[in-house]
């Protein structure tokens, strides 16, 4: 018998095992003598405390909090793994299972028509046998002026694939295949080729400029705006029977949506796809994507293939999670865009015990862990109270079912009618969609719950992360939409976090314990993070106003406990980023946009979750604004902020670094100026003015958008002086409470 080769390995890095896992022992004890020096103050004879309890105990509180969550980090340390695949050892493309590609996009006025089509394009030309990929389009605004893009796309596809097909192009995004400077020619080089290429390069032209003409004469007035709330279903198959170009198949799909029913954003919308996709192709494998991540390696569905066709994967595979990765990261990624943390250290870990989360998009997903798996004996009764009265839908859901859809016309016409019923705002009345199957919508992170309830009944998933970057898409170039992004992407998690879904007490059923860990760990980062960061940038700082100490005196034993901790916990954060294959100016802008979210994004997105569980404010989702300004761009790429944002974000920022300032300030005039003994003030308020110090360095920026910025992209004078009065306030308040 021939011996079968594996599609696969996994890696485990023993070497940064080992480093994690010592590390967190040796800080572990540093935070328990912490612990042990912050409970002996209580301890203490009444008669020896010469410290007001209160900031003392506050500031053990916010020491704890922080601990807590870096004892939750180091779950996703505690086995990392590395993964390779070997798609050239993939079967035959007549044995390749079939895939259904769910592109989403929401809004046309914040995610261009060009950049949209472009991955829609990219996707219909990923090497992979045309007859077995399917590419939807999911529209939620319902634009007609989507549709008529779409149309132009799938034109521009018919000559755009067999192209790159017929000369092996490793670009599969056309846009990024004409800008680019790199030379991907393929195997050719000769005459023929360049022709081609350039009347190539002259159809895509034409296209774009279609694309602009369509959406710019659709959006003239508010009544496309309108109409993303109120519409009807629309589904509609692109490709027309008679082409004799061999090229994916492309659905436009826009759900029915009402004022009056809940459509449950980007969740209802793939739940929609799901019972779509069924009655058209009904792929046993899904690849999701944002609208705006294109497929930069034609191959990637292939190697997400080298999983599920491998014999030796576990039948429990749920889905392959893809990095998140975006072409316009400037050398200087001052808003910490590409997310590093978590793609390049956290999601190894996370593979290491059980899987990553879903992460919003670039993975594949088996259609069985979505929507479970039944034999023709099920009861179709039972099957409709839990997927509702479709048929032909419960027809699907048997194992072996194929599609009729396009091998005749009046099956394809009855399809695309049942079809519509099943895109429809009541369908899921009486159901449990988004409560038990299909994508999950108890949060507005419906990535992160449902991945955790597939976990949770025993699914696994996997991490690849291919030298060669598989999908790239287009962060946010401003602070505003920076912030309003991890603004969402705290309340999701939180919402979980603060419910009877937390994985600490929800989790456990078939997930491992540091598994559970890895899951807790995103859901409480954000409300853990803000708590402790207010605590450090406020408490510290009005007992230095108001010359209390809270920090042993530098000569002081205990004083190295706080030492230790400090310069382990930059020593790990930075062998991180250097391992990572970063640079130190990645450490620092990680660091400072750490303490500006926590504050900002961080906090906000805590209180939107506390207001909604009171009732006193529905959930919402914004789409991340993909229209790109010239200026902006400009100033991301030379690593300035820019500060035009609502006052909202500006006022809690600008009123720390205030506090800091006058803390910090005062306490240098006071050692240098009015105490007699400056040598004893300067080493037992040294902690807190280190602290004081070390924040506002770090965050030197915003102090230079404050005072000395010019520029229209500078603080506005209006946020700082109701800072300084928010400032004022607190050192007022704070003063008398604490003191």
């Amino acid at each position: 018998m021939e011996k079968s080769f594996p599609l696969h390995e996994c890696h485990v890095n023993k070497v940064t095992i080992i480093i994690n896992r010592t590390h967190a022992i040796l800080h572990s004890i540093a935070i328990l003598l912490l612990i042990h020096y912050r409970l002996s103050f209580f301890f203490q004879h009444p008669q020896n405390i010469t410290i007001p309890t209160l900031p003392w105990l506050l500031i053990f509180v916010s020491e704890l909090i922080l601990s807590f969550a870096w004892f939750l980090q180091q779950a996703c340390r505690w086995r990392p793994v590395y993964r390779t695949v070997f798609p050239e050892r993939l079967p035959a493309d007549d044995k390749l299972p079939a895939i259904d590609v769910f592109i989403c996009t929401a809004d046309p006025n914040k995610e261009p028509s060009v950049e949209v089509m472009n991955t829609v394009i990219s996707a219909m030309a990923l090497d992979y046998p045309p007859e077995k990929l399917h590419v939807y389009i999911s529209d939620d605004a319902g634009s007609n002026a989507t549709l008529r893009c779409t149309k132009e796309a799938w034109n521009f596809a018919k000559y755009w694939v067999p192209f790159r097909r017929k000369y092996g192009l490793v670009t599969a995004c056309p846009d990024v295949y004409f800008s680019s400077s790199e030379n991907d020619n393929g195997d050719y080089k000769g005459s023929e080729f360049k022709a081609e290429r350039k009347k190539m390069e002259e159809k895509y032209e034409v296209l774009k400029q279609r694309l602009r003409k369509i959406v710019e004469g659709h959006f003239p007035t508010n009544v496309a705006i309108n109409n993303t709330r109120d519409h009807p279903s629309v589904i509609e198959v692109i490709n027309k029977e008679e082409d004799e170009v061999k090229i994916p198949q492309l659905i436009y799909v826009s759900r029915e949506k009402r004022p009056s029913h809940n459509h449950n954003f980007k969740a209802g919308a793939l739940n929609v796809l799901l019972r779509v996709s069924a009655m058209i192709s009904n792929s046993p494998y899904i690849l999701a994507l944002d609208c705006d991540m294109y497929c930069n390696d034609p191959t990637s569905a292939r190697k997400a293939m080298c999983f599920y066709c491998d014999s030796q994967t576990p039948s429990s595979l749920a889905f392959v999670q893809f990095p998140q990765t975006f072409r316009n990261i400037s050398q200087d990624d001052i808003y910490d865009n590409q997310v590093r943390f978590a793609f390049k250290v956290h999601w190894y870990g996370f593979d290491g015990v059980g899987g990553p989360i879903i992460s919003g998009s670039n993975f594949c997903i088996k259609r069985e862990a979505l929507l479970g798996s039944f034999n023709k004996q099920q009861d179709y009764m039972a099957l409709k109270r839990l997927f509702g009265p479709s048929n032909d839908f419960i027809k699907t859901l048997v194992e072996d079912y194929k599609p009729c859809f396009i091998k005749d016309g009046e099956s394809s016409r009855m399809s695309l009618e049942n079809a519509n019923i099943l895109a429809s705002c009541s369908y899921e009345n009486q159901t449990v969609w988004g409560s038990k199957v299909g994508f999950l919508y108890f949060s507005v992170a419906e990535d992160y719950f449902t991945g955790l309830n597939l976990h949770r009944k025993g699914w696994k998933s996997v991490y690849l992360n291919p030298e060669r970057l598989q999908f790239l898409g287009t962060s946010t170039t401003n602070f505003n939409d920076s912030l309003i992004q991890w603004t969402r992407w705290t309340s999701g998690p939180v919402t979980v976090a603060l419910s009877r879904f937390c994985p600490l007490i929800y989790g456990p059923l078939k997930m491992s314990l540091v598994q559970l860990l890895c899951y807790s760990e995103l859901a409480f980062m954000p409300l853990l993070n803000c708590l402790s960061l207010w605590g450090f940038a406020v408490i510290p700082q009005l007992c230095l106003f108001n010359g209390i100490p809270l920090y042993p005196k530098v000569s002081d034993p205990n004083f190295n406990i706080f030492s230790i901790i400090l310069v382990s916990s930059i020593s790990k954060s930075l062998y991180e980023v250097v391992t990572t294959g970063e640079q130190f100016k990645v450490w620092r802008n990680e660091w400072r946009i750490w303490m500006m979210r926590s504050v900002t994004s961080y906090t906000y997105g805590c209180l939107d979750v506390i207001l909604n569980k009171l009732g006193m404010k529905e959930a919402t989702f914004l789409p991340t604004n993909k229209v790109t300004d010239d200026e902006q761009v400009k100033l991301y790429e030379m690593g300035v902020f820019d500060f035009r944002t609502a006052t909202m974000f500006l006022a809690p920022l600008v009123t720390v670094i205030l506090i800091n300032i006058a803390a910090f300030v005062g306490a240098v005039v006071k050692a240098l100026v009015v105490d007699d003994d400056g040598d004893q003030y300067w080493e037992k308020m040294f902690g807190q003015m280190f602290l004081s110090f070390f924040i506002l360095i770090s965050n030197f920026a915003v102090i230079e958008g404050m005072i000395i910025r010019r520029d229209k992209a500078k603080i506005p004078l209006s946020s700082t002086l109701w800072s300084v009065v928010f400032s004022m306030f607190i050192l007022l308040i704070g003063s008398v409470i604490l003191c």
